[in-house]
This record gives structure tokens, sequence and C-alpha cells, in this order.
């Protein structure tokens, strides 16, 4: 599956979250939170693997040995934590600063963990006995980030406006690197150990020769403090973090901004990429971790326009139009495959709950609050009928395949038949004992199915309006529509057999649709393909091959595509 937005949200943490990390492998991220524990998740399906609790205070920093097994976390306790990575047990404590530990990096070789403090200090440990090797003091009280170069060689520290780099087994100071006008918050080196890359209060990512101390690059972009800085493992491309809550990808070599990744409501506090650069993590004082698309860094599509929910959304039967059907009483038709708006209907003097096309694609039909159904020219937007009866609002909409009827079901526990060239009403088909949620037509247009609230699937004889079955499901379903040859009904629970239950006593037997968009799930078959993060979770959905659109309570629409 392909999926170019948000691929997880994390959720668990209960305050901020200030730093996360991939695991060398990229099964496995860990996240650290000022509610003093590191958390470990699956990287596929974001389940979390583990809770790593033990410090006193805040966690702000966390990382992995190279092969994976032990986990380091810097606390506002003053101490450095290791952690078995499996079995989350605690393996040592590193005490010896004196104020809060804000960063923690292993050497390339995972033998030495190094550690920047409050305390104006960068201490070097011994990863196996936890005994401290060197003491690195800067030339100010406060060191805020420290990092490895990839051979081992050289510690990166960054202390007040400048960073600081140290030969690693003397503890000499080999260059001082000037340049940001304030804090500096984060430093990393590139793969290669050629570049450093350091972030600042003063709004950016600066990039360094790490032999000769010169700046090569200043990227400039965010509007607030840039708070993290990684490079992808080819080089290639540097990340950064910023209070402004966006992530941004910028060319290494150039420094142009490749892309900007938007969707935290609040501060994002670090980034990473996983090993093989595909994916990037974040993680927010929203509390959530989010891993992007690391190529694409945007979302397929994001349809803007609505000014409330969005209640539903339709495709055209060539796939080449989205509707969508908002509270804020209009129809917007848009391009599928750029995003582009095309038309917006207005007419309904209320919310709009459902929409649908006529076969041809030639017709929009809307259900809207204001009890009426109205038919829309697709082309023109222009309106061309408008069906009264309903006594309440209609909340959905469907055309007979040769696209001659229209059906409309509604909170009056009616499902009606109206003729999609005149707007006379042709049949009032009654028997349900609470709302009507969905209607749909048989592939010959023969029978009308519908579903409501009384927990009922009734089919209709479409020409007479005579009830021929009622299937009682035991519970209320929302969506409705007949398998290519007529013998099943999918909804968005199950896919109802109706050929088999002459009478109306048993429950039909089910089977599970193909792609479909299930509560928090996207689900394909029997496998749950992808959960939704709070932000992408619909109130409304519309499947197209392999290609998903939500509808969302904030008034935008999403595209999700699937490679199946």
């Amino acid at each position: 599956m392909v999926w170019s937005a948000v691929l997880q949200t994390l959720e668990g943490h209960t305050r901020v979250v200030w730093a996360v990390a991939f695991s060398p492998d990229g099964t496995v991220v860990a996240s650290a939170s000022l509610d003093r524990t590191v958390r470990l998740w699956d990287a596929r399906s974001g389940q979390e693997r583990q809770t790593l609790k033990g410090h006193t205070s805040g966690v702000w920093a966390v990382a992995f040995s190279p092969d994976g097994t032990v986990v380091a976390s810097a606390s506002r306790d003053g101490t450095v934590r290791l952690w078995d990575a499996r079995s989350g047990q605690e393996r040592q404590t590193l005490k010896g600063h004196t104020n809060l530990v804000n960063t923690v990096a292993f050497s390339p070789d995972g033998t030495v963990v190094a550690s920047a403090s409050g305390d104006g200090t960068v201490r070097l440990w011994d990863a196996r006995s936890g005994q401290e090797r060197q003491t690195l003091k800067g030339p100010t009280r406060w060191v805020q980030a420290v990092a490895f170069s990839p051979d081992g060689t050289v510690v990166a520290s960054a202390s007040g406006e400048t960073v600081m780099l140290w030969d690693a087994r003397s503890g000499q100071e080999r260059q001082t690197l000037k340049g940001h006008t304030k804090l500096v918050n984060a430093v990393a080196f590139s793969p290669d150990g050629t570049v450093v890359a350091s972030a600042s209060s003063d709004g950016t990512v600066r990039l360094w020769d790490a032999r000769s101390g010169e700046e090569r690059q200043t990227l400039k972009g965010h509007t607030n403090w840039v708070n993290a800085v990684a490079f992808s493992p080819d080089g290639t491309v540097v990340a950064s973090a910023s209070y402004d809550g966006t992530v941004r990808l910028w060319d290494a070599r150039s420094g142009q901004e490749r892309q900007t990744l938007q969707g935290h409501t609040n501060l994002v506090n670090a980034v990473a990429f996983s090993p093989d650069g595909t994916v990037v993590a974040s993680a927010s004082e929203d509390q959530t971790v989010r891993l992007w698309d690391a190529r694409s860094g945007q979302e397929r599509q994001m349809l803007k326009g609505h000014t409330n929910w969005v209640n539903a959304v339709a495709f055209s039967p060539d796939g080449t139009v989205v509707a969508s059907a908002s509270r804020d009483g209009t129809v917007r038709l848009w391009d599928a495959r750029w995003g582009q708006e095309h038309q917006t209907l207005k007419g309904h003097t209320d919310g709009v709950w459902a929409v649908a096309f006529s076969p041809d694609g030639t017709v929009v039909a809307s259900a809207s609050s204001d009890q009426t159904v109205r038919l829309w020219d697709a082309r023109s937007g222009q309106e061309r009928q408008t069906l009264k009866g309903h006594t309440n609002l209609v909340d959905a909409v469907a055309f007979s395949p040769d696209g001659t009827v229209v059906a409309s079901a509604s909170l009056d526990r009616t499902v009606r038949l109206w003729d999609a060239r005149s707007g006379q009403e042709r049949q009032t088909l009654k028997g349900h004992t609470n709302l009507v949620n969905a209607v749909a037509f048989s592939p010959d247009g023969t029978v009308v199915a519908s579903a409501s609230l009384d927990r009922t699937v009734r089919l209709w004889d479409a020409k007479s309006g005579e009830e021929r079955q009622t299937l009682n499901i035991g519970y209320a379903v929302r969506e409705l529509s007949f398998s290519n040859n007529g013998s099943h009904l999918n909804t968005n629970r199950v896919v109802l057999d109706i050929t088999s239950t002459p009478s109306s006593t048993s429950p039909a037997p089910s089977v599970t649709p193909a792609l479909f968009v299930k509560e928090k799930w996207v689900v394909c078959g029997s496998e749950a393909l992808l959960w939704l993060p709070p932000d992408y979770r619909p109130t409304s959905a519309a499947v197209f091959g392999g290609l998903v659109v939500l509808g969302h309570a904030s008034g935008r629409v999403s595209m999700i595509e699937f490679t199946l």
C-alpha cells in the first residue's frame, strides 16, 4: 500500500513528546516524553511494545545502540539510563551530571555513550560497565546537544550559540563553529562525516564543513525556533523540526527546501529518518509521533473549500470527479487527480448529507436537512430539479442503473422514488420503524434496498413499491450497495446474501468487501490495512479502485491511494 501523508499517529504518552528515534532495522520507534517514560512502538502497525519506566522526571532524549539491543534515555533527573530494547528492563543508570541531561548518543561501535547536560559538560561513558570515561567542558554552562561522527572519532556538541567539535579519544577541542545568532538546539553529522548540521532558535539550520569548520549553507524557511535536525541515510536530505509546527526537508547539497510536512497541531520537538530513508518520524507537543512518507512529504490531495463538516463523498462513474457534501449547505465537485475545485453547487438551505452521480455522470443528486433532494447538472453546476415530499431530513440518495429514477431515504422513516427527469414522486416505501439512512438499487433496477436504525435491511419492488424481504440483521448499517450480479448487499459491516433468505426471519451470511473504511481502519478483505490517526478519521468515505476519499469534520477532504 502507498499513503503519501501521515502513515501512523502513535498515541499513548500523556505529556509532551520531546524526542523520537528509529531502531537500526527500522522496525521499532522509540519516543521520549515529559510523562517520564520512553515508549517503544512497532513502526509498521503503530502498536506499543514496551513502556520503559524508571526516570523520576521528564525524558528529553532517546537513542538506540547500533545493534538495536539497547535504548539510552536522558532525563531531567540528571541521569542517563540504558534499557534492554527487547525486554524493557533497565541495564544501567549513568550518574555524574549535576543538572538535567538533555541529549544522548551512541558511538558507531556501540561501546561509548555520550550525554550532554545543563551542567555545561559532555560526558562519555562505557556502554557496558556504565563507568565515565571523559568529561568535555565547553565555554558555557549549558550544553544543548551532542552527536558522534560516523567513525566515532569526533564528538559535536552545541553550547550557547556555537557548535564545538572534540576529539573523542583525547577530549581535545578541534573546531568551534560560529554563525548562529541564538541558541543551538540540535546537531547532527552527515553519514559520511564531512558535514555537520546545526539547528537553532534563530530559525535556521546551518551546514558546516566538519574538517575546516567553514559554513556551507544556511537553510531558511522556518518561522520559529528549529529544535531538531537529521540527515537521511544517503546524506542527500536534511530534515528539520520547528516550533512553527512543521517538519521541513531540504536538499543537503543546494540548501533548497524540498517539502514542508504539515499536520502536527503544536510545536515539533524531534525528527528522525528510518534506516532506508523512506519514512520520517516527528514528535510534537500535541502528544503524538507522526510517520511521514519522505519522498512525497504531503498528502496526495487536500481538498479545501468547505467551511463545515463533510458528510459524504462520491466518485463520478469514470473516477475523474469527486463530489463532496457538507453541513455548510453546499456540494462541491473536484478534479480527482489534481484536487482543483470544478463547481460549488449552492441552493440547499441547510446541511447536505448525501450525494450521488447518475450512471452517465451528467447529473448529481444531493440530499439535505432542508427535507429536499436536488438534482444538478454536473457540468454547468446549474440546479435541474428540487424534489419535495419528505417531512424530515433526507440523509441518503441513489440513482437507478438507467438513471431514470432517484431513490431517497429520510428520517421520516420512508424511502421515496422520484422520476429523475420530471421530478415527480413515483412511490413512497413505508415499513421501517426508525429513520432510514441508506438506499441502493439492484444492478437490473428492479429492487431497491434500504437500511434503517430499526436494525433491518428491506428489499422493495422498484416498480410497485411492495416490500419483498425484511432482513433482521441485528444492528444498524449506514452504507448499502449491491454486488455486480445482485446476489449480495455490501454494507459497512458485512455482506448480506439476499438469495438464500426467502423469508424475513434470519440474518444473512456475511463476507468482507474488498476495500472499505471501517471506523478507525481502512480494510481490505479480512486484513486491516491502515489505522487512521485521529485527524484522519472520517465523517464519510468513498472508494474507487485503490483510491479512498475521506470527508472530515473539519471540512476538508483527504485522498489516500493504495496499491493493492
